[in-house]
């Protein structure tokens, strides 16, 4: 039973250790968004699904010595594809749905491990069954899970702050040919013996049970993705909060399948109720920016009672052991669907997140005919009907009544970008404002001349502006901004000034061009190049930039790869001699403050903070700009000196610099 187990354990452990591992390997290629993360887990989903197909064919299409020959070969042939290093040639060129090519990259990269991996355990167990009696192959699951839980802990705890990516891969992938030297010798032993279960009186399950399977891990699917989201767009796209939700998912796995005493339904129903009100709450907070140290566990929690209650009812329903790989592939299948909904499906046919709604309404539907049975008066069942029915016409109104509220809601891979205008009020002007996720990405005036006003983040003491126009002093200027958003920057370009964009997302172009006048009524010279603003910068000649301004934000979460020291190196090449780059830091959960300062200063920057409380105008809002320049006589300018909103950039003592190979963001949580 040690090999059995041992070889489980250790399948389980790589699986969900390579998960963040390979996601921030990809994550900067692709602008860093959140999104990212959805399309990686929609790969990791399908490769499971795909493993445990495997693992399924394998056990009731081949004999045993074919079985142990087969598997033994494929382990082979997948030591071929080490180390686990993404080549670069995968990174994207411009600004299309980088989703295939993530897909792609995942597949070429780590495909055929994760998928012998992901077959491991049903196979196990399928092996173990044959040659064991009495056997209880389902507490082989919650070890597995136990194995996948330890590794997502160990990942953002103990493993990313000590390691750079280039030695995880090595660790991992010597992990990995140990792992299938462990595989083969299970394999060998489980090479004879027929299924000592075969004269099993278990019934086969019918077509109804195998829907609910699917439907109740499908659930769970859409639950984890969807919260992973909200999560992520409004902090940083980190391994750190993918953990989390994928933590507490596969936890609930671990408890319901290693007891049936856990689950209990007179605890987790009235639960359930009450969680799937918090996530209804959570939504409308997360809209409203509440404080994330009080929604990150709120959310968390509900989701939890929502998984626990989708597996309980899970494992409430396995089948009889002789089923056990059927059981399995309409697990992952339902997983794989989920997937399929929220990062392929809704990005495309939806105009804002209903991911949320719809697994919250899925989560109720189901628990509504999983019990129907259970309740044996139709007065009770007329009760429960009525009530989901309720519930999901509550979502669907409170998204009509949010949909109303824009004049423009658009959505792509890299999320839901939507117009709002809001009347005057007291002494605040009538405006229009652009908002991504929760954030407000720019902001224009009503009214004549509005056009070339700057609001938001960029007004005249800010760090941006107090740059420009001290260079601007000295005649026309080039500037280049990575990140267009609304497009408020280009009030501060003027008539003689090269002006250029770094933009990732074509649908802020598109929106910035068509529904906002700022680009159209800058008199400078503008283009616009699409792409990652880090790669186009990589891949152009020298824009000789007096001022390049990093402004790129999904959400309020920063872009990590940005930041790095070799972002710095691409930056400088495109600075001329006295030029200034402004970065802005403004943040509502991160001190990016140290990560600038180290990375800039080891690359002969030197630098002030400006912290601007944006008093001046009511249209103006608080923002953080940090400036550098390798000529620092130029911050002794009279814009720059005796203001108690600026002061020096100074590196923080101990603090370990990022680079693309390394970064920790549990050292600028705030």
């Amino acid at each position: 039973m040690l090999w059995y187990a041992a070889s489980i354990f250790s399948s389980a452990f790589l699986l969900f250790q390579v998960q963040p591992l390979i996601g921030k390997f990809i994550l900067p290629w692709f602008g860093g968004s959140a999104a990212v993360w959805s399309a990686a887990l929609l790969f990791f989903q399908l490769l499971l699904l795909a493993g445990y197909l495997y693992a399924h064919c394998l056990i009731q299409f081949l004999k045993p010595k074919q079985q142990f020959w087969t598997h033994a070969t494929l382990l082979l042939v997948s030591l071929a594809t080490l180390p686990i290093v993404p080549s670069s040639s995968w990174k994207p060129s411009g600004g299309e749905d980088p989703t295939l090519r993530i897909l792609l990259l995942l597949a070429a990269t780590i495909g055929l491990p994760y998928g012998l991996l992901s077959a491991t355990s049903p196979l196990l167990q399928a092996w173990y069954l044959r040659t064991h009696e009495s056997a209880l192959p389902y507490r082989f699951f919650a070890l597995s899970n136990f194995g996948s839980l330890l590794a997502l802990l160990s990942y953002p705890f103990v493993i990313e702050p000590r390691l750079a990516l280039s030695k995880q891969a090595m660790i991992w992938s010597f992990g990995y040919a140990l792992f299938a030297v462990i595989c083969v010798v299970v394999a060998w032993k489980s090479r004879v013996g027929e299924t000592k279960v075969e004269a099993s009186s278990g019934a086969p399950p019918g077509l109804s049970q195998r829907v609910l399977w699917i439907g109740l891990a499908a659930c769970a699917s859409i639950l984890l993705l969807a919260v992973s989201s909200h999560l992520t767009q409004n902090i940083a796209p980190i391994p750190l909060l993918w953990i989390a939700p994928l933590s507490l998912y596969l936890l609930s796995f671990i408890l319901c399948f290693e007891s049936d005493r856990v689950y209990s339904r007179p605890i987790f129903l009235p639960l359930l109720i009450v969680s799937l009100y918090l996530l209804t709450r959570g939504e409308a907070w997360v809209e409203d920016n509440a404080d994330i140290t009080k929604l990150i566990p709120v959310l968390c929690a509900a989701f939890f009672v929502c998984c626990m209650v989708c597996h309980g009812e899970l494992a409430r329903r396995r089948p009889d052991p002789r089923y056990l790989t059927q059981f399995y592939l309409m697990v992952a299948l339902g997983g794989a669907l989920g997937g399929l909904f929220v990062a392929l499906v809704a990005p495309r046919v939806f105009h804002s997140y209903v991911e949320l709604p719809v697994g919250m309404t899925l989560c109720a539907t189901l628990m509504t005919c999983a019990l129907w049975q259970k309740m044996r008066f139709k007065i009770v069942r007329a009760i429960a009907a009525a009530a989901t029915i309720a519930f999901a016409g509550y979502l669907i109104f409170n998204q009509a009544r949010e949909s109303r509220a824009y004049t423009l809601s658009v959505r792509n891979f890299y999320g839901v970008l939507r117009v709002r205008d809001d009347p005057a009020w007291k002494n605040i002007p009538a405006q229009r404002l652009l908002i991504h996720g929760t954030i407000n990405h720019g902001t224009e005036l009503k009214g004549p001349g509005a056009d070339r006003i700057a609001t938001s983040y960029f007004g005249s003491g800010s760090g941006i502006s107090r740059a420009l126009h001290v260079l601007g002093a000295r005649g026309p200027i080039r500037i280049g901004v990575v990140g267009l958003g609304a497009g408020v920057t280009a009030t501060l370009a003027r008539k003689g000034d090269t002006l250029h964009y770094y933009e990732i997302n074509p649908l802020v172009a598109d929106v910035a061009q068509s529904e906002f006048g700022f680009w159209n009524a800058c008199p400078a010279e503008k283009r616009l190049f699409l792409g990652d603003g880090r790669l186009v910068l990589e891949r152009l000649p020298p824009e000789r930039l007096d001022v390049l301004a990093i402004d790129a934000f999904s959400s309020d979460a920063v872009p990590m790869h940005l930041l790095t020291a070799e972002a710095w190196r691409a930056y400088l090449r495109h600075l001329n001699p006295g030029g200034i780059v402004a970065v802005n830091v403004t943040n509502r959960f991160l001190d990016l403050t140290p990560v600038v300062a180290d990375a800039a200063i080891a690359n002969g920057f030197e630098g002030i903070v400006v912290d601007d409380a944006g008093l001046e105008e009511v249209y103006y809002m608080v923002s953080d700009w940090i400036l550098l320049s390798r000529e620092p006589q130029i911050f002794e300018n009279a814009d720059f000196i005796d203001d108690i909103e600026i002061s020096k950039l100074e590196r923080k003592p101990g603090f370990r610099g990022w680079t693309d190979d390394y970064s920790n963001i549990v050292q600028i949580l705030q």
